[in-house]
C-alpha cells in the first residue's frame, strides 16, 4: 500500500504533480467553456423564443445538431474541421500557409458548443416561466424589448434555470475528459500516461475517479448555495412560490 502511495509523492519518482497539473487543466478547461457554453445557449434561447420563424427554425436546428451529435465526434470535428478551413482560408491570401489549432481551444470552441445546446432549453424553460403580464407591464411602462428583457426577465430566469444549469455543469467536468483524444494533458491523459509507465491502471484510475468526484461535490455545494440565493425572497406557500 505505502509502495501505491509513493506513486502520488511529488518529484521525479512520483505521479502526484503531473496529476495535480492535470486536473488544473480539467478545471481550466470547464470554466472557460462555462461562459462560452451559456452565452451561446441564453443567445439560442432567445431565438427559439423569438416571433421570428427564420430564427425559431435556426435556434431548433442547432439544438438538434448538437445535442444529437456524440460529444467526441463534436470535438473531432472543431479540432481537424477547424484546421482544415482555417488553412484554406489563409491559402487564399498566402500560398501554402498552413494553419494548427490550438488543442486547448479547440476543446473550449467544441464543449461550448455543446454546453450552449443543452443550455438552450434550460434558459427557454425559465424564459417562459416569467408570467406573460409582467413583460406585458413592461412594455405598458415604455420599455423596450430588451430593456425589458434585461430589467425583468433576466433578473428572475436565473432562478429557475440555476438546477438545470448546475447539472450541465457537471455533465460538462465529465465531458472534459475527452479532450485527452487531442493531447490535451488534462486529468484523464495524465492518468493514462501513469497508467501506462506504472501499470498500475486501477490505482490511477481510482485516484482520476477520487478528483472528478471532490469536483462533483464542490460544484454542488456551490451551486446549492447558488440556488438558496437565488430564492431568497421567495417563500412556499401552499406549493405555490
Amino acid at each position: 500500500m505505502l509502495e501505491l502511495l509513493e506513486l502520488l509523492s511529488f518529484g521525479e519518482k512520483g505521479w502526484g504533480d503531473d496529476i495535480l497539473k492535470g486536473a488544473l487543466v480539467t478545471i481550466q478547461l470547464a470554466l472557460a467553456t462555462l461562459p462560452v457554453g451559456l452565452a451561446i445557449g441564453l443567445f439560442v434561447a432567445l431565438a427559439k423564443d423569438s416571433r421570428s420563424a427564420i430564427a425559431r427554425g435556426l435556434g431548433n436546428l442547432y439544438t438538434t445538431v448538437f445535442r444529437g451529435l456524440p460529444e467526441l465526434l463534436t470535438l473531432f470535428i472543431v479540432y481537424y474541421g477547424g484546421q482544415m478551413l482555417l488553412t484554406r482560408i489563409a491559402g487564399m491570401f498566402v500560398e501554402g500557409a498552413a494553419i494548427e489549432v490550438n488543442q486547448f481551444v479547440a476543446g473550449v470552441a467544441a464543449l461550448g458548443l455543446v454546453l450552449g445546446a443543452f443550455s438552450s432549453e434550460v434558459f427557454l424553460a425559465a424564459i417562459r416561466s416569467v408570467p406573460r403580464g409582467q413583460k406585458e407591464a413592461a412594455a405598458a411602462l415604455g420599455l423596450k424589448p430588451w430593456q425589458s428583457f434585461r430589467k425583468v426577465v433576466f433578473p428572475q430566469l436565473w432562478r429557475v434555470a440555476l438546477p438545470g444549469l448546475s447539472n450541465n455543469w457537471l455533465v460538462l467536468l465529465k465531458d472534459t475528459s475527452l479532450v485527452s483524444v487531442i493531447a490535451i494533458t488534462d486529468l484523464m491523459r495524465q492518468t493514462s500516461i501513469a497508467v501506462g509507465v506504472t501499470k498500475q491502471p486501477f490505482f490511477f484510475y481510482l485516484v482520476a475517479c477520487l478528483i472528478y468526484l471532490v469536483f462533483s461535490m464542490l460544484s454542488s455545494a456551490v451551486f446549492t448555495r447558488a440556488e438558496a440565493r437565488a430564492s431568497r425572497g421567495y417563500k412556499r406557500v401552499g406549493g405555490k412560490a
